[in-house]
């Protein structure tokens, strides 16, 4: 079964890219085609995307890295961003213990502004992909994107609607609205948006690498905008902040293996265990739209979440018992508590409730050589903390609001803290070799959203863009959310089974994959934002021997 897709996927032999703006997705082809690898098109995406999705990523944020080596294997790059050094728990004041209003705090400090903003770890990440394992240099892998700043790019329906549900907060700010609101009104789609001191700020990265801003001029005066409007970011922060190599989490899905990223994001964790306990029924004999299926999906999603909330954080600070979560024997004891026909409560403890936020972004890319590189990367809200720095046209996150305000907990705030991420960037093989790269925008929806895309591939036999655009479900243990796309006799039937479900526009954001297969690859992006792919095929002229010519008989 495959579905009416809104969008379609492309096929190559030599490279794709595929991310959530069809300009970044043709910088990193640009890249490729020029002689760079996937780790060179990879970063010069990920700078693209900071120009044309700006409201999503930029290189004071932070995110995840998963990536593949021939010969190598698979690695996993933490790149998130962490509480600066003043950071302290009773930083806030929380307006409720109220789930509902749980990460409210007056003045919404910790959501806007200079004082939400925490340690970012993104530019470490990228400079680093780029030195370590790149054919490129730096300056080769920015420049497009400093041309793009410079020169301008057209708005889309979906950043034009993005600004406009933002423009309050992005007018507190001058250099913000300069950017995003000329002459004091959002921009409609086909407008031009240029950012020139972005396109310097670019330049200086692409002259002195990530010491720029961790180190240099552009790390000054980020520290004294931060002390003239009570942020606690300073250079210090900056200069201890570190990028770590983190274990892969691997495990098997009827044959397929799974290699995603490990804590302090939760999504590899518990992306396996999802899997692991769905391989305890037979989701291959239900369609999409059955019932059955959706409340077998969504029994085991609280189940997750009740172990998530009980057990995964900061590794630096919490014990995690990894290998038991993603045991297949632990898998079945959860199984079993499942009843097939009715909806239940699953045990977890409040004491680690997280904040993550939908607006991030993902992209892939893979090249001839066989490198592989899946990445989601965020400033956390919609243009972060609404603040772009004065004189460099650059966005600042609003990390901390991912942390609990109120003290006393397991995700409270603590000095050069790291707080709990639901990214997966994943990567899976099969027979030994590169079946699929994937991952999604989506805060607490995404490993739910990737694990969802994996079945309608290996259980629904789903082409890859059916696989990404295929409507969706969600819960944590409330509500349970479904797209639009889901018909009312489905909905009313899992109603009786006591589900309390809600029918919503999308769950989760713009997923995006590739697809490797019969010596070509295939990528796709889905319609819940500017996702798209592009490809490299053909190659260089092939030698001849003196007096060859083509024989046209």
């Amino acid at each position: 079964m495959d579905l009416i897709t809104r969008k379609q996927s492309i096929s190559a032999s030599q490279g794709v890219v595929t991310s959530n703006h069809p300009v970044a997705s043709s910088v990193g082809i640009s890249i490729l085609s020029s002689g760079g690898n996937a780790f060179d098109a990879a970063v010069g995406t990920a700078f693209a995307l900071s120009v044309v999705e700006p409201m999503m990523v930029g290189p004071f944020g932070g995110g995840f890295t998963n990536f593949f080596k021939p010969n190598e294997g698979f690695s996993t790059i933490d790149g998130y961003g962490s509480a600066p050094e003043a950071a302290h728990e009773k930083m806030y004041k929380p307006i409720s213990n109220d789930l509902a209003q749980y990460f409210d705090v007056e003045d919404q400090l910790n959501q806007n502004g200079y004082l939400s903003v925490g340690t970012p770890a993104n530019l470490l990440a990228w400079t680093h992909l780029v030195e370590k394992y790149g054919n490129f240099n730096l300056s080769e892998v920015i420049q497009p994107s400093i041309n793009i700043a410079r020169n301008g790019f057209r708005v889309t329906n979906y950043l034009s609607d993005i600004i406009k549900d933002n423009i309050k907060e992005l007018a507190n700010y001058k250099e913000s609205a300069n950017i995003y609101l000329p002459k004091g009104k959002a921009p409609q789609a086909g407008d031009i948006i240029k950012n020139p001191n972005y396109a310097l700020t670019l330049e200086g990265i692409s002259k002195y690498g990530a010491a720029y801003l961790h180190e240099g001029e552009l790390g000054k005066h980020i520290e004294d905008e931060m002390r003239k409007n009570g942020g606690l970011v300073t250079l210090n922060d900056l200069k201890r902040q570190k990028i770590f190599y983190r274990e892969p989490i691997v495990g098997n899905y009827k044959g397929y293996k799974i290699n995603s990223v490990g804590p302090v994001s939760s999504g590899g964790i518990c992306l396996i265990q999802m899997l692991n306990i769905l391989e305890n029924f037979n989701i291959d004999k239900y369609n999409i739209f059955d019932p059955e299926r959706i409340h077998i999906i969504s029994e085991v999603f609280k189940i997750v979440f009740a172990d998530r909330y009980r057990y995964i954080g900061d590794p630096e600070y919490v014990n995690i018992p990894i290998n038991e979560l993603i045991s297949k024997e632990y898998a079945l004891e959860r199984a079993n508590e499942i009843n097939i026909n009715k909806a239940q409560s699953y045990k977890f403890t409040n004491n680690f409730l997280d904040n993550d936020s939908n607006n991030t972004t993902h992209f892939n890319v893979a090249d001839s050589e066989g490198n592989i590189v899946s990445m989601t990367q965020t400033i956390n809200n919609a243009f972060g903390s609404k603040v772009a720095v004065e004189g460099t046209g650059m966005m600042l996150n609003n990390c901390m609001l991912l942390f609990d305000p109120h003290p006393g907990n397991a995700n409270s705030i603590q000095p050069y803290k790291r707080s709990l991420s639901s990214m997966t960037p994943t990567i899976i093989s099969k027979d030994n070799k590169p079946f699929l790269a994937l991952g999604t925008p989506g805060g607490r929806k995404i490993f739910g959203s990737v694990c969802q895309a994996i079945l309608a591939i290996i259980d629904n036999k789903f082409n890859l863009q059916s696989a990404v655009e295929s409507p969706r479900v969600w819960t944590d243990g409330d509500i349970l959310e479904l797209e639009y796309e889901f018909p009312n006799d489905s909905i009313n039937k899992l109603n009786s089974m006591g589900h309390k479900t809600s029918s919503i526009q999308k769950v989760a954001g713009g997923m995006n994959a590739i697809m490797f297969k019969n010596n070509t690859m295939e990528g796709a992006a889905c319609h819940r934002a500017d996702g798209s792919p592009a490809g490299l095929s053909g190659g260089y002229a092939l030698p001849s021997e003196p007096g060859d010519a083509f024989n046209w008989e």
